[in-house]
Formats: structure tokens, sequence, C-alpha cells
């Protein structure tokens, strides 16, 4: 149970970056950087969510 609350707490977290990055972050100068953080946090809650899924966590 806690771990499903770790995946909803990384990807709330990743889409509230991702969200900064489409409003006020726009035109930040490492935009890019910004943006691939959030997308290595989604990769981290798919890999959690499945390995809870799988049986191995």
């Amino acid at each position: 149970m806690v771990l499903w609350l770790v995946v909803v707490a990384i990807v709330l977290s990743a889409s509230l970056i991702l969200g900064l990055t489409l409003g006020p972050l726009k035109t930040a100068a490492n935009i890019g950087v910004i943006r691939a953080f959030a997308f290595v946090q989604y990769a981290a809650a798919a890999l959690l969510a499945g390995a809870r899924l799988m049986g191995s966590a």
C-alpha cells in the first residue's frame, strides 16, 4: 500500500514539474534538463509500479 502512495507522489511531482515547464518556466535556459528530470521521474514510477504488479516489490 505504501509503495502505491510513493508511486502516486512521484507521478504528481513529475506532473507538477512538467506543468511548470509548459507555463512559467517556458523561457528557462535549461528547459530540456528540467523536462528530462520529469521524464526520469515518470520512468521511476512506472518501474516501481511494474515491480509491484509483478510481485517483486
